[in-house]
């Protein structure tokens, strides 16, 4: 006979633990305590990403000079198109609102939602995805550390204008600065790189053949926004889809071969969650 202590009594008992644990079965594929444990890996990795950025010194004279040097180097390729682009989309206000929209949203909003998804629906993609982006942050780092660079929107003798400002009415230069900002944080661009690792691995993933081109140039379209807005060159773009290729390489030839049960991507792994 049962005892009055018994899980099935304790359940009978308590239809909002029964309840609870149904929400658990349908929704979370590894339960409440590894959905916990990723959303404390995500916003400890991001808050010391931004934290660690704000502390760097801003040095404005190097992170002029140095995307001076950028600029001369697109030059010398032929490709500094950057002025161009933004005034073409500058001169249809539709396109750099929408640009600008973009910029302040996107980065956010659909990479977080990309990775709910991953995690809800594809979760024997999400721990290989997610292992992308904790590399891409730390190497991001380092190029921000070694090679401080100012935006083009903070070059005008380019030719080149602070859009968002424009629009939003505030120069984020111009606010009080804070430990989680970095003005000078424009290479490797992450807008880029975030816009790889979510687009072209759901691009794989899901079915529909409209979504499927839909996630395949969602990080063209990125791109284009943070080339037309000002945020970036061509070469921080680049750089930003090498970060992206280089995590996506580690991520599968150094951790998914370490905890191939685990990590791989779209291997099922049965409780392997980690």
């Amino acid at each position: 006979m049962a005892s009055a202590g018994s899980n099935p009594d304790r359940m009978h008992r308590f239809p909002m633990i029964r309840g609870l644990r149904n929400i658990e079965r349908r929704v979370l594929p590894q339960g409440w305590a590894d959905a916990v444990r990723q959303l404390l890996l995500f916003a400890l990795a991001y808050w010391g990403y931004q934290l660690v950025r704000g502390m760097m010194d801003s040095q404005v004279a190097k992170a002029a000079w140095n995307a001076t040097k950028i600029i001369n180097l697109e030059h010398s390729l032929h490709v500094f198109a950057e002025p161009s682009v933004q005034a073409w989309a500058s001169s249809k206000a539709w396109i750099i609102h929408g640009a600008d929209w973009i910029y302040l949203n996107s980065h956010f909003i659909v990479t977080v939602g990309a990775l709910v998804y991953l995690y809800l629906r594809r979760n024997d993609s999400f721990y290989f995805v997610r292992n992308m982006f904790m590399i891409a942050m730390g190497i991001a780092l380092i190029g921000y550390a070694a090679f401080p660079t100012a935006p083009p929107r903070l070059m005008p003798e380019w030719g080149f204008t602070d859009s968002i400002a424009a629009l939003t009415g505030q120069r984020v230069e111009n606010e009080s600065v804070s430990a989680l900002l970095n003005l000078y944080a424009a290479v490797p661009s992450m807008h880029v790189c975030f816009a790889l690792m979510i687009g072209w691995p759901l691009a794989r993933l899901v079915k529909p053949r409209p979504l499927k081109v839909v996630w395949f140039l969602y990080p063209f379209l990125i791109t284009f926004v943070v080339v037309a807005t000002g945020n970036h060159y061509f070469f921080d773009a680049f750089l930003g889809a090498l970060t992206a290729g280089a995590s996506a390489l580690l991520a599968k030839q150094l951790l998914a071969r370490w905890r191939p049960e685990a990590w791989s991507f779209g291997r099922s792994r049965a409780g392997a969650a980690a």
